[in-house]
């Protein structure tokens, strides 16, 4: 059900073609990489943090991580991820397969600035057996991010 929000969401920008699924695990940024035989830097991870009774996706890249600091001067809030299962009531994709692509209304979606040095990233597809090939802007695009924030340390 959740490879068929992605695409069904992707599909509305021209990007559903782009979904690639695999026979072994992409669960992980170690292993979305060496699925995709590319370096871990670019997997763009999904993180799912609680807003309020809510929650909020920041899409990162694969070697970056939470400043803590950023976070909350950015947000007013401690960053406090969702437990494991909270993520897919709330989110509409299990962990492993996160991505911002057919999430349920109301998740809130930013771009960190880890991702913009690169011109290819892989976000997951919905499940963790896929992932989805595409540039920064396509992805800008397709996320329907509200926005770019810098809450990751360098």
């Amino acid at each position: 059900m959740s490879m068929e929000r992605a695409r069904a969401h992707l599909e509305k920008y021209g990007l559903a073609d782009r979904i690639l699924e695999f026979d072994v695990s992409s669960a992980t940024v170690a292993l979305a990489a060496q699925a995709l035989g590319c370096e871990p830097e670019h997997i763009a991870k999904t993180l799912s943090f609680e807003r309020g009774e809510g929650a909020l996706l920041i899409l990162a890249a694969g070697d970056a991580r939470i400043d803590n600091a950023k976070f909350k001067q950015r947000f007013g809030m401690k960053a406090r991820m969702l437990s494991a299962d909270r993520v897919e009531p709330l989110i509409g994709h299990a962990v492993g397969g996160v991505c911002p692509f057919g999430v349920r209304p109301g998740v809130e979606v930013y771009l960190d600035a880890s991702l913009r040095r690169f011109d290819v990233i892989y976000p997951a597809a919905g499940t963790p057996k896929s992932a989805v090939r595409l540039s920064v802007p396509e992805l800008e695009r397709a996320s329907e991010a509200i926005g770019w924030v810098d809450v990751c340390k360098a």
